[in-house]
C-alpha cells in the first residue's frame, strides 16, 4: 500500500495549493464536483488509506475495492470512506460524475464521534446503491452544501454539519441497523467500546516492523482489568460473537489486505499479525478461508 493520503495531497493534486486552515485545529470541510477531479478518462485511485472522512455520490459503472471486499456499482451509489479502511476506485464505464465532500473528525468535535456510526466502522456497510428517487434526495443535499459553502452566512459551517448528518442518517435509514432485542447496560456498552478501541488501535499495519500486541481474549481482559469470562459474556451479548471470533475476523481482514496489496512475504505478514511461527499463521488463514496464504495471493493475482 502507498502512504496515507492527506488533505494536503488532495488539494495539491487538484489545485496545486493548500488551504491555510488545514492545520489550525478547528477542523476542515469542503465539497467538490467529482467531474473536476477525474476528467474525461478517469484513472484508478491508488489503494491506500486517507486520513480524512469522505462521502461520495457516484454516477456511472465502477468498481470499488475497500478493506478485503470488491463492490461493483452498476448505476449510482453513495459511498462512505474513513481513515480506518483503505480503498481504491476505478471506472469501468464511459461516463462518470457525481459529488463528494471531505471532512476531518475535529470538524465534528463536541458533536459526537463519527467512528461510532456503523457506516464508518470497519465491518460496516460503506456502499449504498440508490434508486432514482433516493438519488434525488442525496443530490439535493450536495447542492445545498455547495450553496452554503459559497455563501456569506456566518454560521454556514453549522449548516454544513447538519447537512452531513442528514446524509449519514438518511443512508442508514435505507438499510436500518439491526439492534439487539435485549437492552444492554451502560457497563456492557463501555466494555464493548473499550475492547473495540483496543482492537482497532493496532491497525492498520503499515510496515513490516509493526506487530500487533494483543491477540488473545485474556490479553484484552487483562488490559481492561476484568475477568476474561466477563469479557466473553459481554461481547457475546452485545455483538453476537465470541471474543476469539471478533479478534480472528479482524486479523483475517488485515491478512487479506496485506496479501492482496503488498509484496511482503508470508512470514513477514504473519509476524505483523502476531504469529511468531509462519506455520501457525498459515493454519489460521486456511482454517478461516479454506486457502493457504499463498493460494489466496495467487488467486488474486490470476
Amino acid at each position: 500500500m502507498n502512504k496515507r493520503q492527506t488533505l494536503e495531497d488532495l488539494y495539491e493534486y487538484r489545485y496545486n495549493w493548500i488551504p491555510d486552515n488545514l492545520k489550525d485545529g478547528i477542523g476542515h470541510f469542503n465539497v467538490f464536483k467529482l467531474d473536476d477531479f477525474i476528467g474525461e478518462n478517469p484513472k484508478p485511485l491508488s489503494f491506500n488509506r486517507r486520513v480524512y472522512f469522505k462521502i461520495t455520490l457516484l454516477f456511472g459503472k465502477s468498481r470499488l475495492h475497500y478493506a478485503d471486499k470488491v463492490i461493483y456499482i452498476d448505476k449510482q451509489a453513495l459511498v462512505f470512506s474513513n481513515p480506518q479502511i483503505p480503498y481504491s476506485w476505478e471506472s469501468i464505464g464511459n461516463k462518470q460524475s457525481g459529488f463528494f465532500c471531505v471532512f476531518t473528525e475535529s470538524f465534528f468535535k463536541q458533536f459526537g464521534k463519527l467512528i461510532d456510526y456503523p457506516i464508518f466502522q470497519p465491518n460496516g456497510n460503506l456502499v449504498f446503491e440508490l434508486t432514482d428517487k433516493q438519488v434525488d434526495i442525496f443530490k439535493h443535499i450536495f447542492l445545498e452544501m455547495f450553496n452554503e459553502i459559497n455563501s456569506d452566512y456566518p454560521y454556514k459551517y453549522d449548516v454544513l454539519r447538519n447537512l452531513t448528518f442528514e446524509a449519514i442518517h438518511k443512508a442508514m435509514k435505507i438499510q436500518p441497523i439491526q439492534l439487539p432485542e435485549t437492552s444492554v447496560s451502560n457497563g456492557a456498552e463501555r466494555i464493548s467500546s473499550l475492547f473495540m478501541e483496543l482492537l482497532e488501535r493496532q491497525f492498520p499495519i503499515e510496515n513490516t516492523n509493526q506487530s500487533i500486541e494483543l491477540r488473545f481474549a485474556s490479553e484484552y481482559a487483562n488490559r481492561l482489568n476484568i475477568h476474561v469470562n466477563h469479557l466473553n459474556r459481554t461481547l457475546k451479548e452485545k455483538m453476537k460473537l465470541s471474543t476469539k471470533e471478533i479478534i480472528a475476523n479482524r486479523i483475517l481482514q488485515e491478512a487479506k489486505l496485506l496479501l492482496r496489496h503488498t509484496t511482503w512475504n508470508i512470514s513477514q505478514i504473519g509476524y505483523c499479525l502476531g504469529f511468531e511461527d509462519v506455520s501457525n499463521f498459515s493454519l489460521f488463514f486456511k482454517k478461516n478461508t479454506q486457502l493457504s496464504p499463498s493460494q489466496f495471493r495467487n488467486k488474486i493475482i490470476v
